[in-house]
């Protein structure tokens, strides 16, 4: 159910003084949104943690391990349009409670796959959960972005994504202590567990510890779903739900050149960071003597680098340009990368771990600045920038596949530098170049 008066303007005066950048008289769907940003960070960092799990569980090589990023991120490449499709036609909060419905099926799907133990029903599973995500994302960020202030459009979707990174370490650290049993047997002790008849049965424990923590998550999803069907959303000023007017068309987004350029910013963008963090408890255990927990700990300063990021990158914007600053920090983080391939170890792995403070405003600054200026179509290019996700089911497995070539799990590591350099380079063009790329190029 929805109140008919538009949301243009903000209840508390923000950043840029006379712009506000929170939703006057709405804070409780702006909260509960925002929530949303906290549920699929969890989901999507608890691959990183399956990625080594079943590579362990199910004794695949790193390329088939990394097929759970490409089966998790792939689901947003097929379910973006049909998502701006459904809320162009029934709204933006339509989209979020479907996608909440199909992400929690996702999860629950676990549970068979746990018990039939066959790596293509965890894949299936794994790529439900991302349809539904691709449909959240889809909806809450474009939601977020215009809730409010144009003005203050990057602001305040930065300002919700600060509550990703909570949940992203969240979810790594319930799938370290939750998932990651702490046993990791040498050759010699699984030699002795074959020849004993115990290694198959050790083997199904080992991927049975995914069930709990993917059920227990399920069923906060489902519920979460029922309380925003329950809640009153407001219309906003580009939603035209029930009233006949004109929603856009993808014919006129082909004649925008921003969306493209922010399409394949962030193609690059989400395929660098899910492909840096996913290697890295591979990268660690090929080149340091650290645990499996150990690693994943490294992996969770990495997400508490991104978290602060986020805040601190937020208030810099009162100073710096969304823009330059987007492009000086996919410089940086281009930079780490070299580091990390070019210094194998330790030193590697905490250039890892800096570049989360860089990757923070990437992905909801190149969003803003993709949507800026789309009106009617808002939503489609939404989730054409949604669909661009696809990039973190792309990188992980190019990445494996080098690694697996040559041995080094650090020269996959130039994958994640090459969309570090795409990500400066739009950063910097769009900062001298905004003016030319704004609306449709007739």
């Amino acid at each position: 159910m929805q109140i008919s008066a538009p949301v243009t303007t903000g209840s508390k005066t923000g950043a840029t003084g006379k712009h506000p950048v929170f939703p006057v008289g709405h804070m409780l769907p702006f909260v509960l949104v925002t929530v949303l940003f906290f549920l699929w960070g969890m989901s999507n960092n608890l691959t990183d943690i399956l990625v080594q799990q079943f590579r362990k569980s199910l004794e695949l090589s790193q390329f088939s391990a990394q097929l759970v990023q490409t089966a998790n991120f792939f689901g947003y490449f097929c379910m973006a349009i049909p998502a701006g499709l459904l809320m162009r036609r029934w709204g933006y909060k339509a989209g979020m409670v479907t996608g909440l419905v199909l992400f929690g099926a996702g999860m629950l799907l676990f549970l068979p796959a746990a018990v039939r133990g066959e790596y293509a029903m965890f894949l299936i599973a794994l790529f439900t959960v991302g349809c539904g995500a691709s449909i959240l994302e889809t909806a809450a960020n474009p939601f977020i972005a215009q809730f409010g202030d144009p003005v203050t459009s990057e602001q305040r979707l930065n300002f919700s994504q600060s509550f990703n990174p909570p949940g992203t370490i969240t979810g790594v650290l319930i799938g370290t202590y939750f998932i990651f049993s702490g046993v990791e047997p040498n050759a010699a002790e699984i030699a002795g567990m074959k020849a004993n008849g115990t290694y198959q049965a050790f083997l199904h424990g080992e991927i049975m510890r995914v069930v709990p923590t993917y059920m227990a998550f399920g069923a906060v999803v489902l519920a979460f779903a029922l309380i925003l069907l329950l809640t009153k959303f407001p219309v906003i000023q580009s939603e035209h739900e029930g009233a006949g007017e004109d929603h856009g068309s993808f014919a006129e987004l082909l004649r925008t050149p921003s969306i493209w350029v922010a399409v394949a910013a962030n193609f690059c963008n989400v395929g660098a960071q899910i492909s840096s963090w996913s290697s890295l408890i591979p990268y660690m255990k090929q080149y340091t003597v650290a645990s499996e927990r150990t690693a994943a700990h490294y992996l969770t300063a990495t997400l508490i680098a991104l978290a602060v990021g986020r805040f601190v990158s937020t208030w810099l914007m009162r100073y710096v340009r969304p823009s330059l600053l987007l492009g000086a920090y996919g410089a940086i983080n281009a930079v780490l990368m070299l580091v990390t391939v070019l210094r194998p170890g330790l030193l590697g792995a905490w250039s890892v771990v800096a570049s989360g403070f860089f990757l923070s405003i990437m992905f909801p600054t190149i969003f803003a600045l993709g949507l800026k200026g789309l009106g009617r179509n808002t939503k489609l290019g939404g989730s054409l920038l949604v669909m661009a996700i696809v990039g973190g089911a792309v990188f992980p497995p190019v990445a494996g596949f080098i690694a697996r070539q040559t041995g080094s799990m650090a020269l996959g590591y130039i994958v994640p530098l090459a969309g570090f350099v795409g990500v400066a380079v739009y950063g910097f063009y769009q900062s001298t170049q905004r003016t030319l790329l704004s609306g449709p190029a007739y």
